[in-house]
């Protein structure tokens, strides 16, 4: 029935064209084209890292590869803590990074810790990201190893996206999650895309986080097995803002939404992430 609805007024509407004297042309109908499913090419990485510190150095982490965000504010979900650039709170020691959290005053808030960045000296469009790390333990820590976008092409959070290569609370001990989120699929609206595994000693021992970012997916990796996958629908940024280079980040935050939802223990303080490396390695085209 509707086709041939379609077709009486297409009649009708030449008709009416004919008489005032323009073309008797039927207008083609826009068709929108049909969703192809991209290819998986089944991209490999280069065995080089492109980007890498072991932390050979001691004192500061090294500058030319690391920066800080700094300051309090809550940082869009209630943290308690103060982001400072202080060695007090991240440190290169005997091949090791060590990012604290600590009880003590700052900035009108009750904690400091650290939350280094490589925006503007290590972003990214695809890769291999590999961190070896050992995770704090306690009621109301909350470190992260992450993604950010460097140029929110896509607007502000969650529009451009975020990667999460580890994330751990301290209420839920040695339970590791992997997740991305997007505007579609996001923890506010409980879409998010995310993997759960328990990891029995990843706050007493070093264990491997990874994500492999190629066109085609997100799959994240601990100790080399995988447990994540997200893969590009080919929508539109709305579910997919991966196309754009990002930039990692290694913190510790102090209670805040999550990690602050069974409270917070202030006796745990100092809380400690310890990296072993970052490495970086470059996805080969095809």
């Amino acid at each position: 029935m509707k086709k041939i609805h379609q077709l009486a007024f297409l009649l009708v509407l030449g008709s009416i064209l004919s008489c005032s004297g323009q073309s008797k042309k039927t207008p083609t109908p826009v068709v929108a084209p049909p969703l192809v499913p991209l290819e998986d090419k089944k991209w490999s990485f280069e065995t080089s890292p492109v980007w890498a510190d072991e932390f050979d150095n001691e004192g500061a982490p090294d500058p030319k590869k690391w920066d800080y965000d700094i300051g309090g504010g809550g940082w869009g979900n209630n943290e308690l803590q103060y982001y400072t650039n202080s060695t007090a709170n991240s440190s290169v020691s005997n091949g090791k990074l060590t990012i604290s959290a600590k009880k003590e005053s700052m900035g009108g808030r009750d904690y400091t810790s650290a939350r280094l960045v490589t925006r503007n000296k290590g972003d990214f469009l695809y890769g291999r990201f590999e961190i070896k790390a050992k995770l704090p333990a306690g009621l109301g820590s909350w470190p992260a190893i992450w993604m950010l976008p460097t140029d929110w092409a896509y607007g502000g959070w969650p529009n451009s996206g975020e990667i999460d290569i580890m994330e751990h609370v301290g209420y839920d001990p040695n339970v590791v999650h992997i997740s991305t989120h997007s505007l579609a699929y996001y923890f506010k609206i409980n879409t998010q895309k995310t993997a759960v595994k328990t990891v029995p000693t990843a706050i007493t021992d070093f264990h491997k986080y990874r994500v492999d970012w190629t066109p085609y997916a997100i799959r994240g990796f601990i100790d080399d097995e995988q447990i994540f996958e997200f893969v590009n629908e080919g929508k539109s940024f709305a579910e997919w803002p991966f196309d754009k280079r990002f930039h990692l980040l290694l913190n510790i935050a102090v209670g805040g939404d999550w990690g602050g939802a069974k409270g917070l223990d202030p006796t745990i303080f100092p809380a400690k992430m310890e990296v072993d490396y970052v490495r970086v390695y470059k996805m080969i085209d095809k």
